[in-house]
């Protein structure tokens, strides 16, 4: 079976990096999560005291990019890669809110997505891959055999990530999760380099209603039609 590249973009909390990462399981397809590089630069960033609520040493941040190390590792006791940054496993730190609230800040920065993009286009180089994040379809992989942009409701995204911290252990309100939400979809949106737009050809997806199982097969499904026209 011939191997194509599959681009899933759109908005935050639609849960893009779940079906991606069981799609690429159920193809045998390389899965990349980019929303993570960006957090984990985000988090760098925080460490150095480069970004934070009233913080925003851009021009430092931007010097220091070179001594930021981004690798993933698959774990074979979860069945995914995590982040790892400069060596170190930062996997749960990504995840949590005060990256969340900053993540959308740094990935406005032209530098940073300029080098994270490189990165994402060498690993895509051999196809057979499963890539998910804002601008896939749009930037990173214009000629993506398959594209998705997925979309739900502000209000049902911020449920599933008000469940998903209070099943971590975070302590969060729902309120604070959908203002969190809604201020991504507007700098995501409106940001002026690269902007979070679904491309031409993508399957626009608003899984508003659906479960994880029907969201899964229904992709699944669009991918394996793709991947036999391209045998074609």
């Amino acid at each position: 079976m011939g191997k194509i590249t599959i681009a899933i973009d759109g908005y935050s909390s639609t849960g893009k990096s779940t079906i991606a990462k069981q799609l690429a399981k159920l193809l045998g397809y390389v899965y990349v999560d980019t929303g993570a590089m960006y957090r984990a630069v985000t988090l760098y960033a925080m460490q150095k005291g480069y970004i934070g609520d009233e913080v925003e040493k851009v021009d430092e941040l931007i010097a220091d990019l070179s001594n930021i190390n981004l690798q993933f590792e698959y774990n074979e006791d979860l069945g995914f890669s995590e982040m790892y940054l400069n060596g170190v496993n930062v996997e749960k730190e990504i995840r949590a809110l005060p990256v969340s609230k900053l993540v959308s800040k740094v990935a406005t920065l032209e530098e940073v997505r300029k080098k994270l993009v490189a990165m994402q286009q060498e690993m895509g180089k051999e196809k057979g891959l499963v890539m998910d994040g804002r601008d896939i379809g749009t930037v990173v992989f214009p000629d993506a055999e398959f594209k998705v942009f997925m979309t739900a409701s502000p209000e049902k995204r911020a449920f599933r990530r008000y469940k998903e911290l209070l099943d971590k252990g975070e302590k969060v309100s729902y309120d604070e999760v959908l203002k969190n939400v809604r201020y991504r979809d507007y700098i995501d949106s409106n940001r002026k380099f690269s902007p979070l737009k679904r491309a031409e050809s993508a399957i626009e997806f608003d899984n508003s209603d659906m479960g994880l199982k029907e969201q899964l097969e229904r992709i699944y499904n669009f991918a394996l039609r793709k991947i036999e026209e391209t045998k074609g």
